[in-house]
């Protein structure tokens, strides 16, 4: 999503819709940013209105930039709520979509772990959804790449209520198991050309004055669920250490998961740099 967030200048406003307590840190943009979600989670000093994203109270063209991180498969209501996503953009405003593929293994899990995961839409097939994004909002799709995962969502250390019980039939949340798992089913892609370790899907749609990189990144971190490009992180042997989190994870070239490249998009100008 940074290829949107670290193009707007200030004076733009941006929506995080169904963000919880944020899909990105605030610092990354200078744009207004406005958090939406139906739980009131925000975190201190944010702009936070709590509504449902199918009745967005804001005026038709008013957002320069949508993100949707992981919470399109929560909304009811779908076609309502595409069609309040191209109200209150603008004609050349910018949208991010990221969602799972119902059909993966991470995908089921999560669902199994947590009783359906809120998951009331289940996206299969990427095509469909890309057009019918476009039908609703009038926004030209860019590209879309795929998202590989690390079953953050297994890690004890992760999360903030008390482990589900079925959670010790997966490892009991031990993260070292989960670097473990993580890497074998990478090694099992790469040999037997699976898809075990795919997430989904980020799409790109409207006016992207930056690049989108259209490779899958190999590695995501098991602890804090980060991703990186495999040509900049510090691989020491087997393992790198997470620049976010620092937790070591077995590393897995980007080149492993190449085939699985959606749509590589026309060049574009180089990418802005996220502010320190």
């Amino acid at each position: 999503m940074h290829e949107i967030i670290c193009s707007l200048s200030e004076g733009a406003f941006l929506l995080d819709l169904g963000s919880g307590s944020g899909s990105f840190d605030r610092a990354l943009t200078p744009a207004a940013v406005i958090r939406v979600d139906v739980e009131e989670s925000a975190a201190a000093g944010e702009t936070f209105v709590r509504a449902d994203a199918a009745a967005l109270p804001f005026r038709g063209g008013f957002f320069d930039a949508l993100i949707l991180n992981h919470s399109l498969e929560h909304f009811a209501g779908l076609d309502g709520v595409l069609h309040e996503l191209g109200r209150v953009v603008k004609s050349r405003g910018a949208l991010y979509v990221a969602i799972p593929d119902a059909n993966s293994l991470c995908d089921r899990l999560y669902r199994w772990l947590g009783r359906g995961g809120g998951h009331v839409n289940r996206f299969t097939d990427p095509r469909a959804l890309e057009r019918r994004i476009e039908r609703a909002t009038g926004l030209r799709h860019v590209a879309t790449r795929v998202l590989l995962t690390s079953f953050t969502f297994l890690n004890r250390r992760s999360m903030m209520r008390r482990p589900p019980r079925r959670l010790a039939l997966a490892g009991g949340g031990s993260e070292s198991v989960l670097v473990l798992a993580s890497g074998l089913l990478r090694l099992a892609d790469r040999v037997l050309r699976s898809r075990l370790s795919v997430y989904g899907w980020a799409m790109y749609f409207g006016e992207i004055p930056h690049p989108v990189e259209a490779d899958a990144w190999a590695n995501v971190c098991v602890r804090c669920g980060a991703g990186h490009p495999s040509g900049n992180l510090d691989r020491r042997g087997l393992f790198y250490l997470c620049p976010r989190c620092g937790a070591r994870n077995i590393f897995t070239p980007d080149s492993a998961y190449r085939r699985l490249t959606w749509r590589r998009p026309a060049p574009q100008p180089e990418p802005c740099k996220e502010k320190r």
